[in-house]
């Protein structure tokens, strides 16, 4: 058998045990740790926690049920594997060869990031009984058809397929496989110095993953930058620098946990500043229309464009406006871009329809009072009409605004408009007046679906909601016909979904999220 087999197996017989459950590594020591074969600098890893047992192992096969209709999940990925396995000329028996050895940990990860795909990877899947191990791998190369290459390493024996050059061999407690020999080296060296569990950015980030978990994905974004080429659109840094976000200093950590009738996906992250974003938009999210097929409510919009336009005032505008000169140009024409900004608190988004024709959303704005809503939206009127933008007229009847016509915009007009304490950007005049009739119409808040939501959430604030169904039916009127086959193939899967609920807040430091897919019963 190739060694390209051997690494086959393997993988898959992580994937089957994962398949059938796995919980944290978070709190595995150091010294039986797959990050410990892991080169210190890489950005990218992965580590699950192999043998299924109690709730966790029947909240997976709940939902192998439940979603794919199928009983015993690492039953059945571990047939298609001996299946594939025979189809290839081989034999494998999984219980007889992979099983008896197989530890409870594996790791995997990836050294290198080109900025389109991931290179350099190295697994690590721990051994309770290396010499059987061992036997396993010179059993399958004893029988290899091409040439398998040995050599050895600090004392490391390993064997190297000739046509791919993938490496594998017994690195101290694990089975051991790597893209390359050079690639494997590394982790023989991080195993016996500098590795990636001994990184004090992993550590931290790592130790948050969340108990009980599916699988751990670790991820180095400030790596991941610098190894793409290190630069960020000016425009997203100004945005990430707003929300207190250091981009290049940035680590998390996403655990996948799996319950009975629920998937959530729990995200840490250490954003480099120290200050992780706090605050809870909640109310303002379940005063969105009822109808809202998505809709996300943020925290201190308003302090985020007072920074951006703090920025360009320092900065200047290039060829136009010279530095410090932005915001006193315009107040000078009537328009104190820092009192819209103190103005402003948090901000609501949703989108309605079920098809491209009646599809519409706002954006909704919280402010302090409904006289400076107005002043708001007559100031960014003047300031549009200023600076000669076509196709802007006043909106009349019960809403205060404008709306602006274009060609770009299509069929409806974008609406500027404020009622009581809101202003509403909007696609479509119903849609501002939907935005606006919040929260005295019907809302997210009376939906049961989205109660559902906010109780899967627990203590953690919403601020995400999708409307699975709701969404299916938009999704399907929107994409493109040479698209159809694709998306009609995991259309059985999405109708699974009733909803999706997203949350944020902060622990120890560290940024916290929640994405959890709600399933229909």
């Amino acid at each position: 058998m190739k060694i390209r087999l051997v690494l086959i197996s393997a993988l898959a017989a992580l994937a089957a045990l994962v398949a059938a459950g796995c919980g944290s590594s978070s709190s595995a020591d150091s010294g039986s740790d797959p990050a410990a074969l892991a080169p210190p600098t890489s950005p990218l890893y992965v580590e699950a926690t192999l043998q299924p047992e109690g709730e966790l192992k029947t909240n997976v096969d709940a939902l192998a049920e439940q979603i794919a209709g199928v009983d015993d999940l690492g039953g059945l990925i571990i047939e298609e594997l001996e299946s594939s396995a025979s189809d290839d000329g081989e034999e494998l028996d999984f219980a007889k060869e992979v099983e008896p050895w197989l530890g409870e940990q594996a790791g995997m990860f990836f050294q290198k990031y080109d900025g389109e795909d991931f290179h350099g990877y190295g697994v690590a899947i721990q051994s309770t009984d290396t010499e059987a191990t061992q036997a396993f791998i010179d059993d399958q190369t004893a029988t290899s058809e091409d040439p398998v290459e040995e050599g050895s390493y600090e004392g490391v024996d390993f064997k190297i397929e000739s046509d791919d050059g993938t490496t594998v061999g017994v690195i101290g407690d694990f089975l051991a496989f790597a893209e390359d020999e050079g690639q494997f080296k590394q982790m023989v060296d991080a195993s016996s110095d500098e590795s990636l569990a001994d990184a004090e950015d992993f550590s931290k980030t790592f130790d948050a993953a969340s108990d009980g978990s599916f699988a751990d994905v670790f991820v180095d974004i400030g790596a991941l930058i610098a190894q793409s080429g290190g630069t960020i659109d000016p425009e997203a840094k100004q945005f990430l620098d707003s929300a207190g976000i250091d981009p290049n200093e940035a680590t998390a950590v996403a655990s996948l946990i799996p319950g009975s009738n629920q998937i959530e996906i729990e995200v840490s992250s250490d954003f480099g500043s120290g200050n992780p974003p706090t605050g809870d938009a909640s109310q303002l999210l379940a005063s969105l229309p009822a109808d809202s097929v998505a809709a996300i409510a943020t925290t201190d919009f308003g302090k985020r464009i007072g920074e951006a336009v703090d920025t360009i005032d320092e900065e200047g505008i290039s060829g136009e406006i010279p530095p410090n000169k932005f915001k006193s140009t315009l107040k000078e024409a009537g328009i104190d871009l820092d009192k819209i900004a103190g103005s402003i608190g948090d901000l609501g988004v949703f989108a309605t329809g079920s098809n491209e024709s009646d599809v519409a959303g706002a954006a909704v704005l919280a402010t302090n009072d409904a006289q400076e809503a107005q002043n708001t939206v007559a100031n960014v009127g003047t300031l549009l009409r200023a600076a000669g933008t076509s196709g802007v007229t006043a909106v009349s009847g019960n809403l205060s605004g404008f709306s602006v016509r274009s060609e770009d915009l299509g069929p409806k007009p974008l609406v500027v408009a404020a009622k009581g304490e809101r202003i509403a950007i909007a696609y479509g005049l119903p849609a501002a007046t939907q935005a606006l009739a919040a929260p005295s119409g019907q809302t997210l808040g009376d939906d049961s679906t989205y109660k559902e939501a906010v109780s899967a959430l627990g203590t953690t604030p919403i601020s995400g909601f999708v409307d699975g169904p709701a969404a299916l039916d938009l999704a399907s009127a929107l994409i493109p016909a040479d698209e159809q086959a694709d998306f009609n193939e995991a259309k059985p899967y999405l109708s699974k979904i009733e909803y999706l609920a997203i949350g944020g807040g902060s622990a120890d430091g560290l940024a916290t999220a929640k994405l959890i897919a709600g399933l229909r019963k």
